[in-house]
């Protein structure tokens, strides 16, 4: 990896702890990283007797030598090793300091601790600058070792935990890698609606967004408050405008003053407006409005239909056909009531979008960013990869060094299939029937990947019946030219295709889908006014942290996991 791909805050604690000031400071806070301090390749070591303001959390703390002082272990989230911290009885309260979850920020003097111990640097405290105490029996995550599963009914303290604060710096790492692959190659980051009126999936499986409910809920209240005109109420108003419409009559025909006239006009006007807004309160109608038996949508707040995306692929498709290279990165959403460990109902997914390429290019482009993003943990995160290679998955190195350096095996739909047949006839058995047109499980793609070819496989040019409208028809007419990525550990890591350019072949695909071409028709105009070849692919991100990490569950790999039954804070 060059230089200049180090990430700023490496840069900015190298030179900050070069700094000749007194108490030395990262610049936009009044303490210093643990991480540039301890992350260093002598370890701290060569920082022996500078000053330093540090802040952290504590993760254990411990008296000794009958209370004269106490033992900290700080992490402030900056990586995963901890400071060891020395405090004298007569700097602070101990008793305060000590407990699990304490927040300290302290100002003291680095020393190299006595031969033989396996820190290389550790803090003597010369002040006590901020305590934020944790009452031991009310806090939630004691240093015990916790299960993940238990972590989430606290999502808004589990970043203080070993993993999650792993976890947390490992997806901001392939976050940042992702956007540097792509801006070093020339993509635009295009931001693409959250909301969204087409279904790129087809699966129908979408969250609607609507705000028909609140307004139903809203009305039905003010009509309790303030009931709709009665009848009678009706009948006063209609004959106040005829008694007034009278005198304007009688005064017209007596030749009354212009004054008479104008002020009993005034009066009429007053009593036509009231009759208005009587008829207008008598329309009103608890519930959600309704027309021809089915919900009106023309009240709703986009006047139609709306729902949260599955995907941006579509939309980030007309900047592709003007902009050439992009790509989006953001959150997608799927209203499917699956409680299994890959799936969420919010995530995030990774879209580029290439004109002027084809099926190839596609693929050369996605084993590229896969490759990038596995080489960039294992320079920039290596600390956090070797916690969980600890933790959770002996071979999650080794998974990493094995697809940044080898190349990927590309094998047919069709070749996939006649392998795993020729499997079962071996002996191997599938819980999942194997034969061509089946969407390939995860346990045939995980066969593929792990026991086959032992490493990642990209099959290309999959039935049609199994993939969606807008992907390329082959020239047999029954495959067309989509392409997954397969990986070790997660089966299905990318999926993409190069895209139908062409009008007439698009449009009878909507129609065989039994699509409503009218939501399409701005994609339709994408193929009608120069249409130009073009291919893309989706990387689910969480998919890539479950690759990357060796962790089991979707839902302990993104900061808030939102599933069927939760969506906490």
């Amino acid at each position: 990896m060059e230089d200049d791909s180090t990430p700023p805050t490496a840069q900015l604690a190298h030179s900050t702890l070069n700094d000749d000031s007194q108490i030395l400071k990262s610049e936009f806070s009044d303490r210093v990283p643990i991480r540039s301090i301890i992350s260093r390749p002598d370890g701290g070591s060569g920082l022996a007797d500078q000053k330093v303001r540090i802040g952290g959390w504590v993760k254990t703390g411990r008296k000794a030598d009958k209370d004269a002082f106490a033992f900290l272990e700080l992490n402030d989230g900056s990586c995963p090793g901890n400071l060891q911290v020395i405090v004298q009885a007569d700097k602070a309260d101990l008793g305060q300091l000590v407990p699990t979850g304490t927040c300290v920020v302290v100002d003291g003097v680095l020393k190299l601790p006595p031969a033989g111990t396996r820190q290389k640097v550790e803090l003597r405290v010369d002040s006590v600058v901020h305590v934020g105490p944790v009452d031991p029996a009310k806090y939630p995550l004691p240093k015990t070792r916790l299960t993940l599963e238990f972590l989430r009914d606290f999502v808004h303290l589990r970043p203080r935990t070993n993993t999650i604060s792993a976890v947390a710096r490992i997806r901001n790492a392939l976050a940042y890698a992702t956007h540097t692959f792509f801006q070093k190659h020339g993509f635009l980051y295009v931001h693409t609606p959250i909301i969204t009126t087409s279904d790129c999936e087809g699966a129908g499986e979408m969250f609607q967004v609507t705000t028909l409910i609140s307004e139903a809920e809203k009305l039905e209240k003010e009509l309790i408050k303030n009931p709709p005109p009665s009848e009678s109420d009706m009948e006063a108003a209609k004959l106040l405008v005829k008694e007034k419409g009278d005198v304007v009559s009688q005064l017209k025909t007596a030749k009354a003053s212009k004054e008479q006239i104008g002020a009993s006009v005034t009066e009429l006007k007053k009593a036509k407006d009231s009759l208005l807004k009587l008829e207008e309160r008598s329309k009103l109608k608890p519930g959600i409005p309704q027309k021809d038996g089915k919900i009106d949508y023309s009240q709703d707040f986009f006047a139609r239909q709306a729902f949260l995306t599955v995907s941006g692929q579509l939309q980030v498709e007309s900047f592709a056909c003007s902009l050439s290279s992009v790509y989006t990165f953001g959150p997608t959403f799927r209203a499917e009531h699956s409680h299994t460990s890959r799936h969420l109902a919010e995530f995030w997914m990774v879209e580029p979008e290439l004109a002027f390429a084809d099926l190839k290019d596609d693929m050369n482009c996605a084993e590229a960013y896969v490759k990038f993003l596995c080489q960039w943990l294992l320079d920039n995160c290596f600390d956090d990869m070797e916690f969980m290679a600890d933790k959770f998955d002996k071979s999650c190195i080794n998974r990493l060094k094995l697809v940044s350096s080898t190349p990927f095996e590309r094998i047919t739909y069709t070749k996939a299939v006649e392998l795993l047949e020729e499997a079962v006839k071996n002996g191997k058995v599938f819980e999942n029937k194997v034969e061509w047109g089946i969407d390939l499980a995860s346990e045939h793609e995980r066969y593929l990947t792990e026991v086959k070819f032992q490493k990642p496989v990209i099959v290309y040019n999959y039935p049609k019946g199994i993939k969606a409208f807008y992907m390329r028809l082959n020239d047999d007419s029954k495959t067309v030219a989509a392409m997954d990525v397969l990986v070790p550990k997660v089966g299905e890591l990318i999926g993409g295709s190069q895209r139908e350019e062409r009008y007439d072949v698009i449009q009878s695909r909507i129609l065989e889908m039994e699509l409503p071409l009218e939501p399409y028709e701005w994609y339709l105009d994408l193929r009608r006014f120069g249409t130009v070849k073009h291919s893309g692919f989706g990387l689910g991100f969480e998919r890539m942290l479950l690759f990357a990490t060796g962790i089991d569950n979707i839902r302990d790999v993104i900061p808030f996991p939102r599933y069927p039954g939760r969506a906490d804070l």
